[in-house]
């Protein structure tokens, strides 16, 4: 989840160069959801509904805005990234195990690397 504070322009500016260190650091598939936090200050807003959605829509992430204070959305936030985590999960091949182990020769105490007395 990249967050910024809807009553601060600055937090909303630096949301390029912290999509940059999660492109740099994370892994190519990571999931990535914007949340604009504190929108029960609406009065002291100085970052647009609009202006979020439209960035949010600009790198294909889903777009809330949230009130940790009074919990507006923070449970609907949540659960849109873990479903998208799941989703993605269940299209993902699984993967063959590379070395067969015979369960019945470990449960007969019969390891298959066994060196010297021990």
């Amino acid at each position: 989840m990249v967050v910024y504070d809807i009553t601060d322009m600055e937090s909303f500016q630096n949301l390029n160069s912290w999509l940059i260190e999660i492109e740099k650091n994370a892994s190519k598939s990571v999931h990535k959801i914007l949340v604009g936090n504190k929108c029960d200050l609406e009065n002291e807003r100085k970052v647009t509904y609009e202006q979020g959605k439209d960035f949010a829509a600009q790198y294909g992430m889903q777009f809330f805005e949230t009130s940790a204070k009074n919990s507006t959305n923070v449970s609907q936030a949540f659960i849109a990234m873990t479903k998208e985590i799941i989703s993605s999960s269940e299209k993902k091949p699984t993967s063959k195990p590379s070395e067969t182990v015979n369960i019945s020769q470990i449960s007969q105490g019969k390891s298959l690397n066994k060196k010297g007395c021990c």
